[in-house]
């Protein structure tokens, strides 16, 4: 039963990056142009845009290679490792990482926000930047956890 719960995860990390690469792919260049053309005084703009979402793309499809690598710990019965420990700690990171690149990119989404009717590309990123900051919180506790089992069965093993 492990196995297939196990396996289920894992192609669900391969379907979260699917539609991310898609949108990587398509919808990306199109949003990059679209910030060029409400200011095209500022050549720059698409650039950044640009530059920002796919950084942020980076640690993303680092997050779920670490996923993936965490997943096929618990299959080989390794989930209490500090292999494990160390994947939730990248995962950690790259979360925090994203909330950053785009809070960092904000002003550029609050510049576009202001010329689009309704305004609603900072919504969307603010829910980025929360759902990346719950991922790292929930991530950090995991890691947490894990290191305090990890700490308990190596005092236990000393004992008997």
């Amino acid at each position: 039963m492990n196995q297939v719960s196990t396996r289920f995860l894992k192609l669900a990390v391969i379907f979260i990056g699917i539609p991310v690469l898609a949108l990587c792919i398509f919808l990306v260049p199109k949003i990059g142009n679209f910030a060029g053309e409400l200011y095209p005084d500022l050549a720059y703009m698409k650039s950044l845009v640009l530059i920002d979402m796919y950084a942020a793309a980076i640690p993303f499809y680092f997050t779920l290679f670490q996923a993936f690598k965490l997943l096929s710990y618990i299959d080989k019965n390794q989930a209490f490792s500090e292999l494990s420990v160390k994947a939730l700690k990248n995962i950690k990171y790259c979360a925090i990482t994203i909330s950053t690149l785009y809070l960092l990119g904000m002003p550029l989404y609050y510049l576009m926000a202001k010329r689009v009717d309704p305004p609603s590309i900072i919504p969307i990123v603010l829910v980025i930047i929360f759902a990346s900051m719950v991922i790292a919180v929930f991530a950090a506790v995991l890691q947490r956890l894990l290191q305090e089992a990890i700490n308990i069965k190596s005092e236990n093993d000393l004992t008997v």
